[in-house]
């Protein structure tokens, strides 16, 4: 170990510059994405997929349980499905009904135990969970799609292209909580698993069987109404099926408050892109697979709509971003040169706009998964081992810390109302996350820990008042209230990936964009914000279904032909 810094170090894209709202909002998915890590583990192992129950009648209620052996454990997605009026159907999360209700079971669950969860998963938070199940999950139809298949499969047609790709799913989830919620199991009961080490591989698992019931169902139904006439889809539309889901703020919290876990996200994801902008030369193969995956991007943005104000105009300017970027890459000498990927990223970083320079991220990636995949399984993070503040430090030293990481939130000025204008809280009904406007909303002075920029700005403050050579165990015993910014601007000294960098109480702050960067680490596509503070998206579209997995290269399933 020489200590010299390799190629890959030198070309790690700097906190600065990736860990910024505007870019982070910006974010795509790459292949190290959780669902598609998932699906390659899925079909390297050879997990075994079954459905030993659809107890189904022809309103979708029933029963039905879906199974995957993976490795040594089995897990069963136990599915409920509902008659829901048409006036109950709601995204949002005061709802207490849906079409349909999940939850992901530790093992193969016997009678009793779906007898004991038909009487409490459709209830959700209402219900009484136990550690055996791992995720609880519900969802609605997508009412006018899902009938519009149903009816066309039951006449012996296959449903309109255009409409399917249109909405890209029959169901979306409106939650999907993982991780203790609700009396579930906690993650420390099952992460040690191969299979589960990876972050929210339970709830991508569960989510990717909610898919496979959803085209059952609508297949099911449609034959049940006319056993003599019905037909199933298609295969290759039926894949363009994925799953829908709304999520709002209750989400957006999360990354603040696990700085560790955020940044082996994206210290893994930036390797990544540095091991590829510093591989010499692109085989046919290498390059073949980046252009086919860049024709398919601009295809995929040309079917990307939404109305939101803000991404509405960025999509045509991706669309005219990828086709500069498609121009470019056909100049023989880019591929010709020794670091033709590094090339590419520069010429994006320089010409394209933030939207344009992250879609090339992706692509950059696609042709090199023997080179990047093995990152996707080094994404999870003892969080304990962090956790601890080391009080033997000066602060002096700490001051120093803040002056180096934080560089970026020094010079705001809170004093002024806008720099301050939002807080963080909890809802008293559904004890999810909101957002307020300080200067209209009372609440204020229930505000969560979420304002680092201000906290750290005020920890600065005290510190510069406190000698120099002190202890921090010494100015926290004085000034405790300072612990929790303490601990963040220790694990930031570490770990430069761990914070957001940005005002995240500013008036104009969009929380969408945080929503946008966690989900692209999902894996997600067809970002459609429907306010600032809530978006809808697809998942799993275009990929294969449980059924496909052992049938053919499927690498490459997000970039349709």
């Amino acid at each position: 170990m020489s200590g010299e810094r390799t190629h890959a170090d030198l070309l790690l894209r700097p906190p600065d510059t990736v860990m910024r709202l505007a870019r982070m909002g910006s974010a795509h998915q790459t292949r190290l994405s959780f669902l598609r890590a998932l699906l390659r583990r899925a079909i390297r192992e050879r997990w075994q997929f079954s459905r030993p129950r659809f107890d189904i009648d022809g309103r979708g209620v029933g029963t039905a349980v879906y199974q995957v052996v993976a490795g040594d454990y089995t897990y069963s997605l136990v599915a409920f499905g509902h008659d829901l009026p048409p006036e109950k159907r709601t995204d949002r999360v005061i709802a207490e009904e849906w079409d349909a209700t999940f939850a992901l079971f530790d093992g193969v669950p016997t009678d009793a135990d779906i007898e004991r969860m038909r009487a409490n998963v459709p209830r959700q938070e209402a219900g009484r969970c136990l550690a055996s199940e791992l995720v609880l999950a519900r969802a609605n139809r997508s009412v006018r799609l899902f009938d519009h298949v149903v009816d066309a499969l039951a006449s012996g047609a296959q449903p309109d292209r255009e409409a399917l790709e249109a909405t890209g799913y029959l169901m979306r989830t409106t939650a999907v909580y993982g991780n203790g919620k609700f009396g579930i199991a906690d993650r420390d009961r099952f992460k040690a698993r191969s299979e589960m080490v990876a972050p929210f591989r339970a709830e991508m698992l569960t989510v990717y069987l909610i898919r496979a019931f959803t085209a059952d169902l609508a297949e099911h139904m449609a034959r049940l109404r006319a056993p003599d006439r019905a037909v199933v889809l298609q295969p290759a539309l039926r894949r363009r099926l994925g799953v829908g889901n709304a999520t709002g703020l209750g989400m957006a919290p999360f990354l603040v408050r696990h700085p560790l876990l955020l940044h082996r996200w994206v210290i893994a994801r930036e390797t990544a892109l540095a091991r590829v902008r510093s591989f010499g030369g692109a085989d046919d193969a290498a390059r073949t697979r980046f252009l086919d995956a860049l024709a398919s991007g601009r295809r995929l943005v040309e079917r990307w709509r939404t109305d939101d104000p803000v991404q509405a105009p960025r999509i045509p300017l991706l669309a005219a971003d990828l086709e500069r970027l498609e121009d470019f890459v056909q100049v023989e000498a880019v591929f010709g040169g020794p670091r033709p990927w590094d090339g590419i990223y520069r010429w994006a970083e320089r010409e394209l706009s933030l939207e344009g320079q992250e879609f090339t991220v992706s692509l950059l990636l696609e042709p090199h998964g023997a080179l990047v995949d093995e990152l996707a399984e080094e994404m999870s993070a003892d969080e304990g081992a962090v956790f601890d503040i080391d009080g033997s430090r000066t602060c002096g030293e700490l001051l120093s810390d803040i002056e180096h990481g934080y560089a970026w939130a020094l010079d705001l000025n809170f004093a002024q109302p806008e720099k301050a204008g939002l807080f963080w809280y909890v809802s008293e009904e559904k004890l999810e996350p909101r957002l307020g406007v300080r200067a209209e909303e009372s609440g204020a002075d229930l505000e969560q820990p979420l304002a680092v920029a201000r906290d750290v700005s005020e920890l600065r403050a005290a510190l510069r008042a406190a000698p120099s050579g002190e202890r921090v165990g010494i100015f926290l015993m004085r000034e405790p209230q300072y612990r929790h910014t303490v601990r963040r601007v220790q694990i930031m000294a570490r770990y430069p990936y761990a914070e957001i960098r940005d005002n995240l109480i500013d008036r104009s702050m969009r929380a969408v964009d945080i929503l946008r960067y966690k989900l692209a680490f999902f894996g997600v596509t067809r970002f459609d914000p429907r306010s600032d503070k809530w978006l809808r998206i697809t998942l799993y579209q275009g990929a294969p279904f449980p059924s496909e997995l052992g049938t053919g290269d499927w690498d490459d399933w997000i970039w349709p032909a």
